[in-house]
């Protein structure tokens, strides 16, 4: 496999369905491939592939949802010249180029109701019949199908075949979010890390703050690893301190004070309030901690001036007198605060 195709992970979770993979891949069977967006149901396909008998086959890939319904079953099964507008010469379909291989049908859940018929037929009895065609083709190809939908509602819903679902799920593999991957989170975080590190030149890899490691810890990866691999490429590219532990991390790639709302123009500035100063407005939900679980107040507001100060620092590269005018603070008041929390003596501020 290459540099792209990587399995990293501790977690039993995620080492379970490898497992679950490698058992099911020497046999014949389709397998259905469930996950979230970005949690390698791609990684999965081509696993089950390469460790099957069909390895040194061909490995077509389709994705379901990136055609128009009109076209899928074109796609899918091929047509003959003439068939309909546009087809001016014959063309093999997928199944004819996966013959004796494997054919990786993704996005599975937004196959048409016509299309569903034709494929529930192809995977029975393994006969495709090109589009304009009077007679049908056998085919040899193993399915392997891939969708983050619930094909069970979907199918007692009326829009997706329970036949066909009960044939294409000899095995289903369930990949578990990132967010249940225990300790899976540092580890694919110091892998993507260390590769841009070493994309971009530097001697060493420094490694991440640990208000960042906490950060990416306490984050949900809606994204899962997919969305994991970019905030930290990104976040490492922009640092610009080789030396020192990456201190600042952004999950929101489109966050600005400048980015556009979709909405109307915003208000005028309110005017300022009783005491002289300007409104503010509310604080980021990132921002803002769990009320109802504070039992220590004190503790809480320590902890949450704290990760300010992190956050701020590691945004302003660790300048103090940077940090200051961003927070409202002078200088000295502002090495009062990191002194008041350790981050002076632990060395973490220059």
């Amino acid at each position: 496999m290459d540099r792209e195709v990587q399995f990293i992970g501790q977690s039993s979770a995620f080492l379970d369905a490898v497992e679950r993979a490698s058992r099911a891949a020497p046999m014949r069977r389709p397998v259905l491939v469930i996950g979230e967006r970005g949690t390698g149901k791609e990684l999965i396909a081509e696993r089950l592939h390469r460790l099957s008998t069909r390895w040194q086959e061909p490995l077509v890939t389709m994705n379901c949802a990136a055609l128009p319904e009109t076209l899928i079953e074109a796609e899918l099964f091929g047509h003959e010249a003439g068939a309909f507008t546009g087809a001016t010469r014959a063309r093999a379909g997928r199944f004819e180029e996966a013959h004796g291989g494997t054919l990786f049908l993704d996005e599975l859940g937004t196959l048409s109701m016509g299309a569903q018929e034709r494929l529930l037929r192809a995977v029975e009895y393994g006969e495709v019949a090109r589009i304009g065609a009077n007679k049908p083709i056998m085919v040899d190809v193993r399915i392997v199908a891939a969708t983050n939908e619930n094909l069970p509602k979907m199918a007692d819903e009326g829009r997706f075949r329970p036949d066909l679902l009960d044939r294409l799920s000899f095995e289903v593999i369930t990949l578990p979010p990132l967010r249940v991957r225990e300790g899976d989170i540092a580890v694919l975080a110091d892998y993507y890390g260390r590769r841009m590190a070493a994309e971009l030149g530097w001697p060493a890899w420094p490694g991440f703050a640990a208000h960042v490691a906490r950060a990416m810890e306490d984050y949900a990866w809606p994204g899962n690893v997919r969305e994991l691999r970019n905030v930290v490429e990104r976040a490492v590219y922009r640092w610009d301190d080789p030396g020192r532990g990456i201190g600042h991390i952004q999950f929101d790639p489109f966050e600005s004070p400048w980015r556009p709302s979709g909405a109307s123009p915003a208000p005028a500035k309110q005017a300022p309030a009783a005491g002289g100063a300007a409104a503010e407005a509310p604080a980021p939900a990132a921002l803002r901690p769990e009320l109802d679980g504070v039992t220590d107040l004190r503790g809480a507001v320590d902890a949450h001036e704290r990760a300010i100060l992190e956050h701020h620092l590691g945004r302003n590269r660790y300048n103090q007198r940077q940090t200051a005018k961003a927070l409202g603070l002078t200088y000295d008041q502002l090495r009062h605060c990191l002194r008041k929390h350790g981050l002076l003596e632990r060395g973490e501020v220059a």
